[in-house]
């Protein structure tokens, strides 16, 4: 049985060392991308990065994320200003979703350990967000959270744990305010 390379332990959710010489250079290549992005607007430099075609999106700069492949984004997705993806696992984003501005989305975990945290380990765990969804300006959402379709996340909120569909959720941390009847507003 041939050992996994840290990226495949990375998106397998195990511990990894970050410092990499292919994680590094996935790394290089997504921020070069991304920068040349945020300065010129020029969508086609996503496509370096990105492993999909991405369609009907719209992503207004600035964007940060750290590994670009590893996000998946749905079609007639929306994305405010400087939001910032730290995606050392997946990050699945649904069709028709709003993001606003100053959202963060952060997969990547540190061991509680300073000794293994100062060593360069992680470790990491997927996020993600149901189709018809929208996260107001400043939300943070936390690693290995699930957000169901239909749901509304309001502004400042930090999502630490799951939270169903067809729903209103506030605060931080976040906690489901009102179900919808129908899945409408």
């Amino acid at each position: 049985m041939k050992n996994k390379t840290e990226k495949e332990k990375m998106l397998d959710g195990e511990k990894y060392f970050a410092f990499d010489s292919e994680l590094k250079q996935l790394r290089k290549k997504t921020f070069e991308a991304t920068m040349k992005f945020n300065t010129t607007g020029d969508r086609n430099l996503l496509n370096q990065v990105f492993s999909q075609k991405l369609e009907n999106f719209t992503l207004n700069p600035p964007f940060y994320c750290d590994y670009a492949e590893n996000i998946e984004i749905g079609k007639n997705v929306f994305i405010n200003f400087n939001c910032s993806v730290l995606s050392c696992e997946k990050v699945k984003i649904g069709d028709n979703c709003y993001i606003g501005p100053n959202v963060q989305l952060y997969t990547a975990m540190h061991p509680l350990n300073p000794i293994e945290r100062n060593q360069g380990i992680n470790f990491a765990k997927p996020i993600e967000i149901g189709k018809d969804c929208w996260l107001g300006g400043g939300v943070i959402v936390l690693p290995g959270v699930k957000i169901g379709e239909g749901t509304t996340i309001g502004a400042g909120s930090v999502v630490t744990k799951d939270i169903p569909s067809n729903c209103t959720a506030a605060g931080n941390p976040c906690k489901v305010i009102r179900y919808l009847r129908d899945g409408g507003g």
